[in-house]
């Protein structure tokens, strides 16, 4: 079995599965928003609950349309408020709330093998740290928060396998644009995407989780890595107040010669330059160097795809000492409080400060048009962020435009989007 089918096969207590059969699995964390979780509790209260299957492994964070930014998105997190806390479950808000997708690995919620459901399509996020975790609707969530077990279908697995070298400024981000290009937001549907290889096992777990986070892109149910020591080193100390005893902290991996769903799909690294997704589609993807003048009303540099200390740091790199081009907004936004004080610890906030940015708490804001920096008609904006649809990021006649924090750092500066080297 691949890593996918053998942690589903753990969870329904068989030894093995197979694609396309139907299974009921017992869930090791399921997670809602601000969003999605106030929808979840009226189902969970109309089917008859009353208490939550396990108040430990239920978790709310309010991190939409956070700080509250209307009276209805004050009204949700007032009544998830009062839900946690006469449930007595996990609850993330005001100051010590992150974006879930980071926050929930940061404080050592998710750990290799476990079963990770989340009203939220980027759940899938989780699958860096070698764990099987998806999105659900609204309903599923209630129904995990009343039995704690859910049924899923076991997806096919596509296998893609990264080798060669990666050229100066191309980062995780570009691989899954560049792979979005080749398969398209589609050529995944509800299988699970498995990535390897060299340059796989190179990345930092901060490119990892862009990676797993943009596979709902391509339509698969999950992405996922398989652990070792980037992933051992990033959990080591975070697994911590019993966690591990309520997530299975089993080391799994696909088993040799094991077959794929389809032929494993081989990407040579070393000729991928940075990527760039024109509008409307994640997967209408081109090079950096086939880009033409397209002059940039605002750069976001932030999200759960492209938040982490790392981006931020790179960011910063190509930033500093220098000024955003005149009439742009450039919007930073740490993906955790954790990594905003660092982020403050190492100068890195001075550096876009000082450049004329917009620091914002970390927040998803405009990456879903929620708020703190939604655009008007006809306004162009670049963003690290992971959907660029019609009407995505605002106005129906703006655009959006993807990449990654290098390219998103040098665009700022010039005005239009950039390869970093033009940046002087």
């Amino acid at each position: 079995m691949t890593i996918s089918e053998k942690i589903l096969a753990a969870h329904c207590g068989k030894k093995e599965v197979h694609p396309g059969e139907f299974i009921q699995v017992k869930v090791d964390l399921a997670l809602g928003n601000d969003i999605t979780a106030p929808l979840a509790v009226k189902e969970f209260y109309q089917a008859g609950g009353e208490k939550v299957f396990d108040p430990k492994k239920v978790v709310f964070v309010l991190d939409h349309f956070t700080p509250n930014k209307d009276i209805l998105s004050a009204e949700n997190c007032k009544y998830l408020r009062k839900f946690a806390q006469e449930q007595k479950i996990t609850f993330f808000a005001n100051g010590n709330c992150g974006i879930e997708h980071a926050l929930l690995p940061e404080e050592g919620l998710i750990s290799p093998g476990s079963l990770i459901i989340g009203a939220d399509s980027h759940t899938c996020t989780y699958g860096a740290l070698g764990a099987f975790a998806c999105g659900v609707g609204s309903t599923d969530l209630a129904a995990v928060m009343f039995t704690g077990e859910l049924w899923l279908r076991v997806p096919e697995t596509i296998k893609i396998i990264y080798f060669g070298k990666l050229k100066p400024w191309v980062s995780g981000k570009d691989l899954i644009l560049y792979t979005l290009g080749k398969i398209g937001v589609d050529g995944a549907n509800y299988c699970a995407l498995e990535f390897g290889g060299e340059v796989i096992n190179s990345l930092s777990q901060a490119d990892r989780f862009t990676m797993c986070n943009m596979a709902i892109e391509g339509g698969a149910k999950n992405g996922i890595i398989e652990p070792d020591k980037v992933t051992k080193d990033y959990l080591s100390g975070r697994i911590k107040n019993g966690y591990p005893s309520r997530l299975s902290a089993r080391q799994v991996y696909s088993s040799d010669h094991v077959t794929y769903h389809r032929e494993i799909i081989e990407i040579d690294c070393s000729e991928i330059e940075p990527q760039v997704a024109y509008p409307p589609l994640p997967s209408n993807v081109r090079g950096i160097s086939q880009v033409t003048s397209v002059e940039l009303d605002q750069v976001v540099i932030g999200s759960c795809t492209n938040g982490w200390l790392e981006d931020l740091r790179i960011a910063a790199k190509i930033i500093k000492r220098k000024k955003i081009y005149p009439g742009l907004r450039l919007i930073i936004i740490p993906v955790t409080p954790a990594i905003y004080r660092q982020a403050l610890k190492e100068g890195l906030i001075e550096i876009f400060l000082n450049a004329g940015a917009i620091i914002s708490p970390p927040t998803c804001g405009p990456c879903l048009g929620g708020h703190l920096g939604v655009l008007a008609a006809g306004e162009k904006c670049l963003s690290t962020t992971n959907r660029n649809f019609r009407g995505r990021m605002g106005h129906l006649e703006s655009e959006v435009y993807l990449a990654s924090p290098a390219v998103a750092a040098a665009s700022a500066i010039l005005g239009r989007i950039a390869h970093p080297d033009k940046v002087k």
